[in-house]
């Protein structure tokens, strides 16, 4: 076996950027490293219920942040001839996390690939029509894709009896307008429609009722990314490629960011250790400072201690430290950093990106942020880390209209719960 395949069977999503080597980002180049292969094995040999019973089979947890399988999200949508005509796909492509950056790398190095995943997805869903949602500062990726998309349709993979199958989609690129709720899925819906970009009641779900009112699926870009490879390569592949015990499948687009030696990211198998990926492939701490502690998958998670590192980077085992794995690029924060300094500035932007639709994020939120720039200066009064503390409470799960308020409150109590000795140094103490 050659090196190239060897490549491909272990970096389904990354090894044709290595290929590349600065090629030119074109469909022929694309084609060479089997690109669309997985587009023709489909549309020839598989019927739509083929590709999403494979996709169940292969257990493709959603990588941009619940980790809802994705075969069981497709497996929602109504099929058959009683069935909507008129169904879509959406890519979450608003990637508005901080301290992720894992889709861009895929969009601006292989807009093929996600395009190709986009057909083959459509083609199991049968939708006519597709979008990629994404984020307005992606000014690269935008052009990229849109040019992908125009030598695919060119090539004849996308509009009208796609390969002779009968079946047609479109495809088009939309560019959002820069808000972080976007990523919950009903408000992309809702901005995609040209709304105010609040999030949605549910039921009905997306799947039945979403865009327009129609059956709509979305996923986030590295899940999709993933399909082309699971449909030429098995269910059983994937599940083959995570480490040890780890219950998920596939590899993972892993980061990290803060002030370690070789910020960036790497495919590697599913649970992977959160020590070899700083220590090995980041290089560690720069020279002089010291891990404090770090977010397992982006600003919206809880902070995890140097003792979790050994832990594997799943979805379930860092759910049971307390956390979850999120995107899975991990932020560090040093022991030179104020770590109430650290959660106002997440807070300060969690307050900045609410909807405004729910009063306990609208008005909890910069409450918050305003106890702990108090704190911070050194102002805070008595009472203030347990009005902290009962805050993380109030805007909890379940008690507010989205998960955006909930996710706001993981840094800040995992930080209350790890360091309230920094907090109290902020306390103004009587007389």
């Amino acid at each position: 076996m050659s090196t190239f395949s060897r490549a491909a069977d272990t970096h389904p999503l990354t090894w044709r950027i290595e290929r590349l080597q600065g090629q030119a980002l074109d469909l022929k180049t694309y084609e060479s490293l089997e690109g669309f292969a997985a587009l023709r094995k489909v549309v020839k040999e598989m019927s739509p219920a083929d590709v999403q019973s494979l996709v169940k089979d292969a257990n493709l947890r959603g990588r941009g942040g619940a980790g809802f399988p994705a075969g069981i999200k497709w497996s929602l949508v109504p099929m058959g001839e009683n069935a909507p005509k008129q169904k879509y796909l959406v890519c979450n492509a608003d990637e508005m996390e901080p301290g992720t950056f894992k889709d861009r790398l895929l969009m601006e190095q292989l807009p093929h690939q996600l395009v190709e995943a986009m057909i083959v997805a459509g083609y199991a869903l049968q939708v006519s029509k597709a979008y990629i949602f994404l984020r307005g500062e992606y000014v690269v990726a935008a052009e990229r894709l849109n040019q992908a998309i125009a030598e695919a349709k060119a090539a004849g993979y996308l509009g009208d009896n796609i390969l002779g199958s009968g079946w047609g989609m479109e495809l088009f690129v939309h560019t959002g307008a820069g808000r972080y709720i976007c990523g919950e899925e009903t408000a992309l819906i809702n901005s995609l429609e040209g709304r105010r970009a609040n999030p949605r009641a549910k039921p009905p779900f997306p799947q039945v009722s979403g865009l327009w009112g129609k059956p709509t699926v979305v996923n986030n870009v590295e899940t999709l990314s993933n399909v082309p490879a699971i449909v030429l390569r098995g269910a059983e592949w994937f599940k083959g490629l995570s480490r040890g015990k780890s219950p998920d499948a596939g590899t993972k687009l892993y980061g990290v960011s803060g002030r370690a030696v070789r910020t960036g990211v790497w495919e590697l198998p599913i649970g992977t250790t959160a020590r070899e990926l700083l220590y090995e492939h980041a290089g560690g701490m720069q020279k002089g400072l010291d891990l404090m502690c770090w977010l397992p998958g982006g600003a919206s998670t809880d902070f995890l201690l140097p003792e979790h590192l050994d832990l594997a980077m799943d979805y379930d085992t860092i759910m049971k430290a307390g956390s979850r794995m999120g995107t899975g690029l991990i932020m560090v924060v040093d022991n030179k950093q104020n770590i109430v300094s650290v959660v106002r500035n997440l807070e300060q932007f969690f307050a900045r990106e609410s909807c405004g639709w729910c009063t306990p994020c609208r008005d909890g939120l910069p409450w918050t942020v305003k106890v702990l720039q108090a704190i911070e200066r050194g102002d805070g009064r008595p009472g203030d880390i347990e009005m902290l503390e009962q805050t993380t409470r109030f805007l909890g799960p379940g008690k507010t209209f989205c998960a955006h308020a909930p996710g706001a409150m993981e840094p800040l109590q995992s930080a209350l719960k790890f360091f309230r000795g920094e907090f109290e140094r902020g306390i103004k103490q009587a007389g």
